[in-house]
């Protein structure tokens, strides 16, 4: 029985037109992480499953793509565990390995298993698919790629200050104008907490707060219920999540609030000195915000975070984000070692852009011209002028079989191929070629001996 041709659920195929555009982001974002100083790095696919388990918290753990145990391996499944109910004990017997479901932890690992090898502060950038069990929705995919930008080795907030810039230059370069970079600090998070009276549940806080355009703020309060918190403490969150202004009164609002909770003073100060120091440059494609409901849930954040949403016009959730983490590398054994990153959302930035329409109108374009096939006889003189061309950087081919001219030009129509060169016996015994037009169907007899200035003259105009 024939097998239903059919991706896997969250995953796509990309035709050539797509490779094309992807590409385009891609050579973008290199450039300017470059222009930056980040060095390329790439990890494998999967990990130790250790290494990912528990970076994550809860809900990022149930998401991570396990590796089932082949071979010998599988007769050691702990089925004691499962007799007794134990499947968490029962899962890690089967599987030692997953799919990574970001690029910081593995660049984490990266960096202290190569820490002797590696200048610091190491500025890396890394462009590699990721996987996650999530439900496949618009813009959302369980296969898909971060684009990352990392500095570890330093806590200078001039490098907040710079990932900042860095996503403005890169929207910029992508022609991606209107993107809203929304700030946030932990600290300023766990000032908010402590002044509720909930200190010691920073973590459901957060979790619960990285929710809010999922579930709306009702939707927040009855979580953060259900975690304990009382009806005190949400009295008192809902007008701080809702104060109003420039960034800059927004945190004068706070500093009054947060005379008894020094850890939430010290947030205000670093954000300040960001916000302060980014006032200096004119943002090219960027609005700063100061939103007090960003929240990142992932634990690993400590200082500033940091979430890019798209223009208005497009519907879409948010298109980067990152922050500052201090304790990630002491997972493996590497202390002191804080770090700063911020990821570009690839698949939705694609989205959007294809959305806005700003992708070049030649992007996809990929054969410029094609050589008619007469038969055995002529094709041999034909395929050398190919050959000749493509060292001259000459996207061509010739037609592999001596089928009707007229399906060979509607070959070079639905491939939008703009010239067909005919070189048929008549025109090899008189040394010329015939060059069509396939857009205003002009055609034009020209000497063999032209044929390189010819064709590199029209390529490079058209």
């Amino acid at each position: 029985m024939a097998i239903k041709p059919a991706t896997s659920k969250g995953t796509r195929d990309f035709s050539s037109k797509e490779i094309a555009r992807r590409n385009h982001i891609k050579a973008i974002l290199q450039d300017v992480f470059e222009r930056f100083s980040f060095q390329p790095i790439e990890t494998p696919s999967f990990e130790r499953l250790e290494t990912l388990m528990g970076q994550y918290g809860d809900e990022g753990d149930r998401l991570i793509f396990k590796i089932l145990n082949s071979g010998d391996k599988v007769k050691h499944a702990d089925l004691d565990a499962f007799q007794k109910q134990a499947f968490q004990k029962f899962s890690k017997s089967l599987a030692e390995k997953a799919l990574r479901y970001d690029l910081t932890v593995p660049f984490a690992r990266y960096v202290a298993q190569h820490q002797n090898d590696l200048t610091f502060p190491f500025r890396r950038y890394q462009i590699q698919p990721v996987w996650r069990a999530d439900r496949p929705q618009h813009g959302r995919f369980q296969e898909f790629y971060q684009c990352d930008a990392d500095i570890v080795g330093d806590r200078s907030l001039w490098q907040e200050v710079e990932m900042v810039l860095l996503y403005d230059t890169v929207f910029d370069a992508l022609g991606l104008n209107g993107v809203t970079i929304k700030l946030n600090h932990r600290k300023i998070l766990a000032g908010i907490a402590g002044l509720i009276g909930a200190a010691s549940q920073l973590i459901d806080f957060t979790v619960a707060l990285d929710k809010l355009d999922k579930i709306g703020q009702d939707g927040v309060v009855a979580e953060l219920s259900t975690k304990g918190f009382t009806l005190e403490a949400l009295a008192k969150l809902s007008p701080l999540l809702e104060l109003q202004g420039a960034p800059s009164e927004k945190l004068t609002v706070l500093e009054k609030l947060f005379q008894d909770h020094p850890i939430g003073l010290e947030g205000i100060q670093e954000l300040r000195f960001v916000l302060q120091q980014l006032e200096q440059y004119s943002l090219k494609s960027a609005v700063l915000s100061l939103d007090l409901t960003l929240a990142r849930g992932l634990h690993y954040y400590t200082g500033m975070i940091v979430e890019v949403g798209a223009p208005p016009a497009v519907k879409m959730g948010s298109i980067g984000g990152g922050g500052r983490y201090d304790d990630l590398t002491s997972t493996f054994g590497l202390k002191n070692m804080s770090g700063i990153g911020v990821s570009f959302g690839f698949e939705r930035i694609y989205l959007v852009m294809e959305a806005l329409d700003l992708f070049p109108k030649n992007i996809d374009k990929s054969t410029e011209l094609l050589f008619v096939n007469f038969g055995n006889a002529d094709a041999p003189v034909a395929f050398q002028a190919v050959m000749d061309l493509r060292k001259l950087g000459v996207s061509c081919e010739l037609y592999p079989s001596a089928a009707k001219f007229k399906k060979q030009l509607g070959y070079a129509n639905q491939k939008n191929i703009p010239f067909v060169i005919l070189l048929g016996s008549d025109e090899i015994q008189q040394k010329e070629f015939i060059l069509k037009d396939m857009i205003s169907g002009e055609q034009n007899r020209f000497k063999m001996d032209e044929l390189s200035e010819v064709i590199t003259q029209k390529i490079k105009r058209d």
